[in-house]
């Protein structure tokens, strides 16, 4: 009997399989049951979660002190996304110090295991981050790394690059190239300059009604770039093709166009 309960006894796998899906389903209370006893006995990603849950204030009451308590536990022990859990915490200085250095040290080390967010993230840092020296070639590392996995942000921040010329030679066609990559994968910033570039003819040829549907997407999803572009592209078309391009910025976005293949960057 006692070989027959031990095979019962589910994994910690399976345990944590089991977690994830009371969290995915927002049963926080039977989640945490899971990993309070997990975390305890030192399990990374159990720790992480807990931390999380204080963090957001999911299925307990939002405690700070605590998160960083139990997220640095979990980033000790190695765990990329409590890495970047507690980084983004000490970036955000919610309930805690901020500590921008210490965030991108995390970052770093949760981006060199190929967290896709720690290295958007870290490349961001990079460019625009308080207290952090600027790393044009850096950024552009991670940012290449990020976008090879997906992350529209980073295909965006690739277009900038390339159009400011930061750390690399002013290239209108590939800043276009990137903010349409990021725009077809939601990036509203993306949107607003893929939007730019084709009511400007930079990198791109003139298309207004185009430009006008990208520029729409991008206000709905909250860019603040939109707003400057807009009135030339609503100027450069009849109320007709106002309400077509309307029309298209409604509709689904159109099927994200194939990634480049960046040499010695593995996803």
């Amino acid at each position: 009997m006692s070989w027959l309960r031990r095979r019962a006894e589910p994994s910690t796998d399976d345990l944590m399989a089991l977690a994830r899906e009371h969290a995915k389903a927002e049963r926080y209370d039977e989640a945490l049951a899971i990993w309070e006893p997990l975390a305890r006995a030192g399990h990374p990603r159990a720790r992480n979660n807990i931390g999380a849950c204080f963090a957001e204030g999911m299925g307990i009451p939002r405690d700070p002190a605590l998160a960083e308590r139990w997220l640095s536990l979990a980033a000790e022990a190695g765990d990329p996304v409590g890495q970047r859990n507690l980084a983004t915490l000490l970036f955000k200085g919610e309930g805690v110090e901020p500590d921008h250095p210490r965030a991108l040290t995390l970052y770093r080390a949760a981006a060199e295991q190929g967290d896709a967010i720690s290295q958007d993230m870290l490349s961001w840092m990079l460019l625009e981050g308080e207290e952090i020296p600027t790393d044009y070639a850096d950024a552009r590392r991670w940012a290449e790394r990020a976008a090879a996995q997906g992350i529209a942000s980073s295909m965006t921040r690739l277009g900038m690059l390339h159009h400011n010329a930061l750390g690399v030679a002013r290239d209108a066609e590939a800043a276009a190239f990137w903010w349409r990559l990021g725009g077809e994968r939601g990036d509203a910033d993306g949107q607003a300059m893929l939007g730019a570039a084709l009511i400007l003819a930079s990198g791109v040829p003139r298309d207004p009604m185009a430009a006008l549907a990208w520029l729409l997407r991008a206000e709905a999803g909250g860019s603040a770039l939109a707003a400057r572009f807009l009135p030339t592209a609503r100027a450069a078309l009849d109320e007709a093709a106002q309400q077509e391009a309307a029309r298209r910025a409604a509709a689904p976005l159109p099927a994200p166009g194939p990634l480049p293949a960046f040499p010695g960057v593995h996803a």
